[in-house]
């Protein structure tokens, strides 16, 4: 009897014996396929300024703000971004597609750890009386038969494919963290755009109703003139007509206004109409930024959340080649089970009913057809192109911010020059009206002098928006609106 209770502990110590030394060799095997290198000095060389000064604030070197819009000093813009960060649907999906990414990273680690699970059955089973083996002589009545045990097993990772599963799994998973971040950036500008933009019709809704004012007096004036022998019904009717034109300018811009208040209810994740109340009371542009940070090159590559995330997608490619190649090599485990069988339920208690089986495994692929040789190639060949993706964001982020640059300072000398011809256009209706009220000038004077300031006004006041679209565009290009930090 002790002899069998020796033969399991004798078992047990050559199975240890067996994982520690398959373990061994898993530490030292070796990782096929090339490791990923972090590439380097990708934006060290951009230029952060303009080719022309700007005429207003200049640049300066300080760190980029992560909520650039404070510097507008706009309290309901700050509000709206903030609502933004917790309705926008988009960002909340592009979370989702975290959680996901997450769940296939432990997926794949799951294949570094050993399987186990657990196994229970019962037959009734009898053999025919016409079987061979009722004709060698076995018992043909019916019987149960109960099973119990578990079962485990392990591949060994010699070569370091379960490995790069994972190191590719996690490196998507940074994919999808930046990604959410490269969203929040362009959910930051697109709400400051849209804000800015409604902003710049509801100027241009109060310019029409200015001009609409003035053509109402100047036709109150040629009538005036008409009843008294001195203007013509010319006047008369082209006074009548430009006011009609100005009138006309109206609806148009209050479609625009409340399309720009739906564009921004989308973005906080609101029904149409959510904003109408807090939107419609006309508030002015906020003024330019008196100062304006872009940081320094050197950190730009770690600004920019999609030059982040195609830095990963890289990484989960090149450990894919890992995965490939490893496919080539052969595949060790270990399987085991141990449990109690027996024909009655009452035996299952007893030391006799045990049973046990435990040794590795090995998987050879020896013909696949061309399979394993056209992955790896398809691989290598995935690879290089997220190599090119990265090159081609990092190129697209140094035209970017280098085209933001130029438009903001060229957005600047056009708005001063835009500012000199509204105040002489202004001056010559004021001489213009003065004249005529006067009888020392025509009414077509009048009529030009205010066509030339309604044209000035409209170019100013979209001068003034652009302009402050070019610091939104600007800190777009820089990639602020987030923190790295706070990633997670």
């Amino acid at each position: 009897m002790s002899g069998s209770h020796d033969l399991p502990q004798h078992f047990s110590r050559r199975f240890c014996g067996v994982v520690a030394a398959l373990g061994a060799a898993c530490l030292a095997g070796c990782m096929v396929g090339p490791d990923f290198v972090r590439p380097e000095g990708a934006l060290d060389a951009a230029q952060l300024e303009p080719r022309q000064a700007p005429t207003g604030p200049f640049p300066t070197s300080g760190e980029v703000p992560v909520q650039w819009w404070l510097l507008f000093n706009d309290g309901l813009l700050t509000q709206l971004q903030a609502r933004a960060r917790e309705g926008n649907l988009d960002l909340q999906m592009a979370s989702e597609r975290i959680e996901q990414s997450r769940a296939r990273l432990g997926i794949a680690a799951s294949q570094l750890l050993p399987q186990v699970g657990a196994n229970a059955s019962y037959a009734r089973e009898g053999l025919s009386e016409n079987g061979k083996s009722a004709a060698l002589g076995a018992p043909t009545a019916p019987q149960n038969f109960w099973q119990l045990g578990f079962d485990a097993s392990w591949e060994i990772d010699l070569w370091g494919r379960a490995q790069r599963l994972r190191e590719g799994a996690a490196a998507t998973v940074e994919a999808t963290l930046y990604d959410r971040e490269a969203a929040r950036v362009a959910l930051s500008a697109e709400v400051a755009r849209t804000y800015l933009q409604l902003r710049g019709t509801q100027a241009q809704q109060d310019i029409a109703r200015q001009n609409q004012a003035v053509a109402e007096r100047t036709l109150a004036l040629a009538e005036s003139r008409e009843r008294n022998g001195v203007a013509t019904h010319f006047e008369t009717s082209s006074a009548r007509a430009q006011l009609a034109a100005v009138k006309a300018l109206l609806p148009e811009l209050a479609q625009r206004r409340n399309a720009q208040m739906n564009a921004l209810a989308l973005l906080l994740g609101e029904q149409p109409r959510a904003l109408d109340a807090q939107l419609r009371e006309v508030m002015p542009l906020p003024s330019l930024p008196t100062r304006v940070p872009l940081g320094v090159p050197s950190e730009l590559a770690h600004r920019r959340p999609d030059i982040l995330r195609a830095e990963a997608q890289l990484h989960a490619a090149t450990a894919a080649i890992g995965v490939a190649k490893a496919d080539f090599y052969p595949r060790i485990g270990l399987k085991g089970r141990v449990g109690v069988e027996a024909f009655n339920s009452g035996d299952l208690t007893s030391w006799d009913s045990r049973a046990f089986s435990v040794g590795p495994t090995v998987y050879l692929p020896i013909f696949q057809g061309g399979r394993l040789k056209q992955r790896l190639t398809l691989t290598e060949s995935q690879q290089k192109s997220a190599a090119l993706a990265y090159r081609q964001t990092v190129l697209q982020a140094w035209h970017e911010i280098d085209n933001a640059l130029d438009a903001w300072a060229a957005q600047q000398r056009e708005h001063e020059e835009l500012l000199v011809s509204y105040e002489q256009n202004r001056q010559a209706l004021h001489a213009a009206e003065r004249g005529y009220e006067q009888g020392a000038a025509d009414y077509l004077s009048v009529l030009t002098a205010q066509l030339n300031v309604l044209a000035s006004q409209t170019r100013l006041n979209a001068s003034t928006t652009n302009a402050t679209l070019t610091v939104v565009n600007l800190y777009k290009s820089l990639g602020g609106g987030w923190a790295p930090e706070q990633v997670r």
